[in-house]
């Protein structure tokens, strides 16, 4: 794409204009690559009684076990100020944790510091949350991630693909898709859209832009390109497969409690420790976001040494079954991402900017950038009482 293009195109912050900051833990226990750890967490704290409670829980100035705070939308945990609790840990739930990791969460408001409620009210089975990940210009690996979890990852901003339940309402400038469709000849679904915004995004001193076209064939064959990425990053159902020569299988037993993590690239072999994956092309165990090798930080979540005492510490002992299947599936997901050809850098009939402002599409509304009014249930406040919102 020429450098005069890439400056004329619009800006991702215009075309997806609400987004919500990450949301802030505060605290580390409460998130785990098991549910059951979560279950067992739980219990300790609530088994522990005054001052080993409150060093169990790691209060912080946003969050104690004084804090009252309402149910987050869509849960049932209780409400409750946390030293007086009882009852059962709240049915864990999968959240987005680091690139490409999925682990689970309690899904609880009073172990939260800043959970973004606002994200839990559009989150359902339609809801696409696009990541911004922080690449700098010269950084390999995506721009933008996009998943069906609730996304934990810092520092980027979330982007929910709708802003009401129900697949209802895009999170896309008001006349965006008429517009393209006047220009293309058809109108062009959300997901499309969102497809095309996956393949084509790029780094700008200004913020990430989405070149836009109006040449029907290039738009088609850049929403085919954002179409895999996307199912490869959030699945509608299963995940697309190696062919069976390339498929990574297990090929010496992993250890109970692997400590290591290496590669070889001859064998195109993932040792951990002992324990052998293979063949695993290099393209997945290179495979970056921020700098940081996917892989790497998949297996660190897994195998850090936590600090004797805490909640942390209560973790499986040794390596399930279950985490052999996901890392398995974790690198056919990043071998097919790096095989996936870039769009052609030069875009015709591009739409710029300057179209979109002559069109009225930009600039947005304000309210486009604010939440929706989502009112569709009741959510209860601290202590039991109903919410205002």
């Amino acid at each position: 794409m020429q450098s005069v293009t890439r400056d004329q195109a619009p800006l991702l912050a215009d075309l997806m204009p609400w987004s919500v900051a990450p949301p802030r833990l505060g605290r580390g226990w409460p998130t785990a690559p098991d549910p059951a750890s979560l279950k067992a967490r739980w219990d300790a704290l609530l088994k522990a009684q005054g001052p080993d409670r409150e060093a169990l829980f790691e209060p912080t100035r946003s969050r104690t076990l004084h804090t009252a705070v309402g149910r987050l939308p869509g849960q049932s945990s209780g409400t409750e100020r946390l030293v007086r609790a009882s009852g059962p840990c709240p049915e864990p739930v999968r959240a987005l944790l680091a690139p490409f990791d999925e682990q689970w969460l309690i899904p609880d408001h009073r172990l939260i510091d800043a959970a973004r409620p606002e994200l839990w009210r559009v989150a359902d089975e339609q809801q696409v949350f696009v990541v911004e990940t922080a690449a700098t210009p010269d950084a390999t690996g995506p721009l933008l991630l996009a998943t069906a979890r609730l996304p934990l990852l810092r520092p980027g901003r979330i982007r929910p693909l709708y802003r009401r339940p129900g697949a209802t309402e895009p999170n896309l400038a008001p006349g965006l898709r008429a517009h393209l469709a006047a220009r293309l000849g058809h109108e062009p679904a959300p997901l499309d859209v969102l497809a095309w915004i996956l393949a084509t995004t790029r780094h700008s001193p200004a913020g990430r832009r989405v070149p836009l076209t109006a040449d029907p064939e290039l738009w088609a064959r850049g929403v085919d390109l954002g179409g895999r990425v996307l199912r490869l990053m959030r699945p509608a159902g299963d995940r697309p497969k190696l062919p069976g020569g390339r498929r990574p299988y297990v090929r010496a037993p992993l250890p109970a409690r692997p400590v290591t993590l290496d590669y070889d690239p001859e064998e195109e072999a993932l040792l951990l420790d002992e324990g052998r994956i293979s063949p695993v092309p290099a393209q997945a165990w290179d495979y970056t976001v921020d700098g940081v090798r996917v892989l790497e930080q998949w297996f660190t979540a897994r195998t850090a040494t936590p600090e004797p005492g805490t909640l942390t510490a209560i973790r499986p002992t040794t390596w399930p079954q279950t985490w052999t299947s996901e890392l398995l599936e974790l690198i056919t997901v990043l071998a097919l991402l790096a095989e996936l050809p870039p769009l052609d850098d030069e875009f015709k009939s591009p739409i710029t900017t300057a179209d979109l402002r002559n069109a009225d599409v930009l600039p947005v509304p304000d309210t486009t950038r604010r939440p929706a009014s989502v009112l569709d249930a009741h959510e209860e406040g601290p202590e039991g009482q109903l919410a205002l919102i």
